[in-house]
């Protein structure tokens, strides 16, 4: 056991153990001391503390890799910089575009983004929903001396109220039932789409690409079940269905940070990486000097020079010049010339 502790990144394990406190601490002030928190959710909340304390030590670790860094730093730098108005616009628009819409996924093709955005829709909706919930941070009431008008609490402030058996009140309650179901048909396509494309049956992996999948399902057909017990039978099979989405919950929550699952965190990188190319071509772009054709923007090749150096490796030529800053069709010309000195310097071009 300490010697799983040694090997542990003790600054990722610093802002994770930062993280989950803030958590539990956030938990005591939304929840008045624990007085709006529904201790049926503590499970829930314990799988809740471990996913965040996980996917704050594996995203700090994965900042710390020096290409994900750099990123990161020049992101800031240009996000506020003097242009800050016209990026902050349009990181705004491609949160939008991107993160809650998907539409990064579309040229790919039609289908795959319609799974991939009935999967995200669904997935983002109901974290909306539960991780406060769970937090304690907001819980509904009824009415004093009114049986009928449920009101909202958020950090036990009062923010709305709505009468049963209205509109609003079907679909508050039926929040998570929607999720389920946007949920299933994300995932059956998906699923479909990995049983008929040979080149994923080639590659995937249980764990990496079936698994994701099945907890998926198995959280909204549970959840599922839990609605259709309270509306048709009574509550007969309250316990099991509970106790079983339960379960699948808190799979989902400790698989996050290990899984496919963390790459919904990584994906708000891409704002950032836009942001980059953006600057980059805006400052100019890198010419070949083999194809005298431009390739790449300079400030990529000159960041990619800086990091391939903190990382031990240094590409700079005799000349001076950099194998950098040579495009792909460069890079294979200067192979190609480069075996061919070797053949000729050894009096054989066969053999």
């Amino acid at each position: 056991m300490i010697r799983l502790l040694q090997t542990l990144n003790k600054m990722a394990l610093i802002k994770a153990s930062i993280a989950a406190i803030a958590i539990m601490v956030l938990v005591f002030v939304g929840s008045r001391n624990l007085q709006n928190f529904d201790a049926a959710l503590i499970a829930y909340l314990l799988g809740t503390v471990f996913a965040v304390f996980g996917i704050a030590y594996r995203y700090s670790v994965w900042l710390q890799r020096p290409p994900t860094r750099l990123y990161w730093r020049r992101s800031i730098q240009f996000l506020f910089s003097r242009d800050f108005p016209f990026y902050l616009v349009r990181s705004v628009r491609l949160f939008f575009q991107n993160i809650l819409f998907q539409r990064f996924i579309y040229h790919r093709s039609r289908t795959r983004w319609i799974g991939h955005f009935l999967l995200a829709t669904g997935c983002l909706i109901a974290f909306a929903v539960t991780i406060p919930l769970t937090l304690g941070w907001i819980h509904f009431e009824f009415k004093p001396g009114n049986d009928t008008i449920y009101y909202a609490k958020v950090f036990g402030f009062e923010a709305g109220s709505f009468e049963l058996g209205s509109f609003i009140a079907f679909m508050a309650f039926h929040a998570l039932v929607w999720c389920s179901v946007l949920v299933t048909i994300g995932a059956v396509m998906m699923m479909k789409r990995r049983l008929t494309d040979g080149g994923l049956i080639a590659t995937q992996t249980f764990e990496g690409d079936w698994l994701p999948l099945v907890l998926l399902i198995a959280i909204s057909i549970t959840g599922l079940g839990i609605s259709y017990d309270y509306t048709f039978l009574q509550g007969k099979t309250y316990q099991f269905m509970a106790v079983t989405h339960a379960v699948t919950v808190i799979l989902f929550l400790v698989w996050i940070p290990f899984g496919k699952f963390f790459h919904i965190f990584q994906r708000l990188a891409q704002l950032g990486a836009n942001l980059y190319r953006y600057e980059g071509k805006k400052r100019g772009m890198a010419v070949c000097p083999h194809t005298k054709e431009e390739f790449a923007t300079q400030l990529h090749i000159d960041d990619l020079k800086d990091v391939t150096k903190e990382l031990g490796f240094d590409f700079t030529l005799k000349n001076g010049n950099s194998h950098l800053d040579l495009s792909p069709e460069g890079k294979r010309a200067a192979l190609a010339k480069a075996h061919f000195e070797a053949r000729k310097n050894a009096g054989a071009f066969f053999g």
